[in-house]
């Protein structure tokens, strides 16, 4: 039986997917749930979503989401693991784990959130109101949609499962044709805007949430098919919802850019869809981040782990102007570089090379969380942020210009950029707003999904984005000498990485799912 169907199977028989944690995060077991005693107050229509926010669910792609986010296209560097290595060097096989986990984990995902509406339209008490259950339903098909979101940007075409239990009678499925993917991802995230509030208990998504995301996914299927320009009529949909959060949401960037990634200020406004992580859940439930890529056991709960650091890359490192000091330092680490916050109660920690910053958070003592362990870091990483938002919406504004200097383009672009104490920009093209969100978004699973979004509609500025790094000797590591605070790069080194082509920007099916799928090989069919 494939892993999907699997997945599918554990769900339907009740498999737990707990955690733990105060608030909206006290999950509960599903073993103890069914239609008798479950789904028949308003409390357990929340506690039910609650559980789709983190725990077990994500567990599987959390480490994909950062590595093909971030290593595929060059910003990190990782020598000690073979499958990682050959997302580096783009030589990935069917047989990759890290790409079998991601998809595996994104169908997880998709089938715990069939499985919670497919209870709340069937199981649920008649005495709950249809708002509350919309709402509820909403959170769920807004998950969904994130889940289907990255399948679509990573596979293209994929199947499309909205109720499990017909799984039962037909395992076998075809792919659906990516606009149909994408589609059904802007049909479930519309249905999210309308049903979900303006306003919930911190860690929860609203309709600004909902509204943002679909910005995002509109700018992306703009260029779908569209090579050489972007659907006008896309990028309105795109302008319009993520106009509407910059405008109309209330909501502004975080004060700090240097605290966002603390867990102080987990959940703070600007986090619009954030991974709900709790401490001492156990392998298998908890944000493992911070264990696998940490430079030092010393800074890590219980001091444990710390193995092999994600180092950045030149290419990365080369985008970060002069003044652009404190994304430089909340994101990545050079040698030399003093970090109070981390290992506090012995004074700190400096840094002995390069490394990523983001996501290593520092010890239980830290963190004020005795309860966390190796497996289970109370950091809660947004998958969605306001700035992301606003710098969609400057990148709808701009279209299919050459360049703008529109007044809500800059605006909103300068935001971002003052937020960091960098100069604001006098014009925007497309290369000022992927270097903006490169910068901004580093390590935060975003700059491959952005090179994706630019090969629909400029599919040989895309691949040529990729050679030149090999090109210029940038996808290349390097070392920093925190005296002189001169970095240096070998540019002899021969090409880290095979030519890329436009089919880089497209992931092989696994083979473990090929073979227990046969039509998965098959060209792709409508869903609508």
């Amino acid at each position: 039986m494939k892993p999907i169907n699997k997945i599918v199977i554990i769900l339907l028989l009740g498999a737990a997917i707990a955690g733990c944690k105060k608030s909206f995060l006290d999950r509960p077991n599903v073993e103890k749930i069914s239609a008798t005693n479950y789904y028949q107050s308003s409390t357990d229509l929340r506690l039910a979503t609650a559980s789709l926010y983190g725990g077990a669910p994500w567990f599987q792609w959390q480490q994909p989401w950062l590595l093909l986010g971030d290593v595929l296209p060059g910003t990190a560097f990782y020598s000690y693991y073979g499958d990682l290595m050959q997302l580096y060097t783009r030589t990935i096989t069917s047989q990759n784990g890290i790409v079998s986990s991601a998809w595996s984990g994104l169908y997880n995902v998709i089938g715990q959130c069939n499985m919670v509406i497919y209870a709340i339209n069937n199981q649920s008490s008649a005495s709950l109101s249809p708002t509350v259950k919309n709402q509820a339903i909403a959170e769920a098909r807004f998950i969904r949609a994130m889940a289907y979101y990255h399948l679509a940007v990573y596979w293209g075409a994929v199947p499309i499962i909205e109720d499990n239990n017909k799984l039962l009678t037909n395992a076998l499925l075809y792919r659906n044709t990516v606009p149909d993917v994408y589609k059904f991802v802007t049909k479930d995230l519309t249905f999210a805007a309308q049903n979900l509030p303006l306003t919930d208990e911190q860690g929860r998504v609203t309709t600004w949430s909902a509204q943002g995301m679909l910005g995002k996914v509109y700018l992306t299927m703009s260029g779908l098919g569209h090579s050489g320009s972007r659907d006008q009529a896309l990028l309105d949909s795109a302008k319009k919802y993520a106009g509407n959060v910059c405008k109309n949401s209330g909501l502004v960037l975080f004060s700090s850019y240097y605290d966002l990634f603390r867990t102080q200020y987990n959940d703070n406004p600007e986090s619009l869809f954030a991974l709900q992580w709790a401490a001492g859940v156990g392998y298998g439930n908890g944000n493992v981040l911070e264990t696998y890529y940490s430079p030092s056991n010393i800074i890590n709960a219980q001091k444990s782990g710390g193995w092999q650091t994600l180092q950045p890359t030149w290419d990365l490192y080369s985008m970060y102007s002069a003044k652009d000091t404190v994304r430089r330092k909340a994101t990545i680490m050079l040698t030399g570089d003093y970090y109070p916050e981390l290992n506090a109660a012995g004074g700190g920690y400096t840094a002995g090379g390069n490394a990523m910053k983001k996501h290593i958070v520092g010890n239980e003592k830290d963190n004020g969380s005795p309860q966390m362990t190796m497996w289970s870091s109370p950091e809660h990483p947004a998958m969605l942020r306001l700035a992301d938002v606003y710098l969609v919406y400057a990148e709808a504004i701009l279209g299919n210009n050459s360049s703008t200097a529109n007044g809500d383009a800059l605006l909103y672009f300068n935001k971002v950029r003052a937020r960091a104490g960098v100069d604001p920009a006098p014009m925007l093209t497309a290369d000022t707003i992927l270097r903006e969100r490169r910068v901004e978004l580093a390590f935060e699973g975003q700059y491959w999904i952005d090179l994706v979004r630019r090969s629909y509609y400029d599919p040989a500025g895309a691949v040529k984005i990729l050679n030149d790094q090999d090109l210029h000797h940038a996808r290349e590591q390097f070392s920093y000498d925190p005296k002189t605070r001169i970095a240096t790069r070998d540019t002899t080194a021969a090409p880290s990485a095979i030519p890329a082509t436009i089919n880089t920007f497209t992931m092989q099916i696994p083979a473990s799912e090929l073979s227990t799928d046969p039509k998965l090989a098959q060209p792709p069919v409508p869903y609508y």
